[in-house]
């Protein structure tokens, strides 16, 4: 493919049309300029030109000129606002991608994978472009799949800087993954930070307590002269079974966080039956459904009360 462009010249006083059409040296410098940048390798341009006319006698070439084209060079820094955490902390992070080559990079896509149990905080990002000594505000574009986050902004001058800023919410599971948070543009290094995660006060566990007790008065509730009821059993949803001692109590520790449900089983109280409750509609039910925070406490009492004799009692 020729590129042809027309210079009209005049002089005295008649008008002469020129034709200069420039060669595919000039289209081949420039693909192979994008291609050598894209590639991260610095290339050398060389071009000449090729010009004829009505008047000239043959084709005129022209000298051949050259430069140099550097890539950008894409340096990314990641560091946090502390060495160490534990759940219910928020932790800052901070992207810092340097271009230290002397063209430009476009289309900037950072990927930043978080470990598991930290949560991304999609409104506190904020984005710094860096030229010059001066600092200016950027809008970023910002995309989650899971714990990938991918941030994007159009255009890294030469030795410009480009800082991302955000919070993450440190969370219970946090304690079963290591910590570590990776990202990378398609162009820079890998960076990476090492969280430390520490249980603090906090657990990713709960402890589940309860009883079984005779209710006399239907409120729900055991109060004095309201004896707890031993070897009653209460299936929770994942199989396991707890059985209440002497006093009627019951606890499990080391539950995992989240819903819990708990079943009555009354054929381990033979004699008894549920109890009513004047108060409260939804324990008039042999299941209590729970939800346990992490390292919390939730409750399940079951009431109940003797059959009446009649159903305790065989008929001759």
């Amino acid at each position: 493919m020729l590129h042809s462009y027309q210079l009209i010249m005049s002089g005295k006083g008649k008008e002469k049309r020129n034709s200069i059409r420039l060669g595919l040296a000039i289209l081949a410098c420039v693909l192979t300029l994008l291609w050598g940048m894209a590639n991260g390798t610095a290339v050398e341009i060389r071009n000449t030109a090729t010009a004829q006319g009505d008047d000239l006698p043959a084709v005129v070439t022209s000298n051949s000129t050259s430069f140099t084209a550097a890539p950008a060079q894409l340096e990314l820094i990641k560091t946090a606002d502390r060495a160490a955490a534990e759940p219910g902390d928020t932790a800052v992070y901070r992207l810092i991608l340097r271009n230290v080559g002397s063209s430009g990079a476009e289309n900037i896509t950072i990927t930043d994978q978080l470990p598991l149990g930290v949560n991304f905080l999609e409104a506190s990002v904020q984005g710094v472009l860096t030229q010059g000594g001066q600092g200016n505000p950027v809008q970023l574009a910002v995309t989650r799949e899971q714990r990938l986050i991918t941030f994007r902004h159009g255009q890294l001058p030469a030795r410009a800087t480009l800082t991302i800023v955000y919070a993450a919410l440190i969370t219970p599971d946090a304690v079963r993954g290591n910590g570590r948070n990776v990202a990378q543009e398609s162009r820079s290094n890998m960076a990476s930070y090492v969280m430390a995660i520490r249980p603090g006060i906090l657990a990713d566990c709960g402890t589940l307590i309860g009883r079984v007790f005779e209710d006399r008065n239907f409120d729900g509730e055991q109060q004095p002269g309201e004896p707890g009821i031993p070897g009653a059993i209460v299936f929770l949803n994942n199989g396991n079974r707890i059985t209440t001692d002497q006093q009627g109590l019951f606890s499990m520790a080391n539950v995992l966080a989240g819903h819990h449900l708990g079943t009555l089983d009354l054929s381990s109280i033979p004699g008894y039956t549920l109890a009513p409750n004047h108060y409260v509609l939804e324990r008039n039910s042999l299941a209590r459904w729970v939800r346990l925070e992490p390292g919390g406490l939730a409750r399940m009492n079951f009431a109940v009360m003797p059959l009446p004799e009649s159903a305790t009692t065989l008929e001759p």
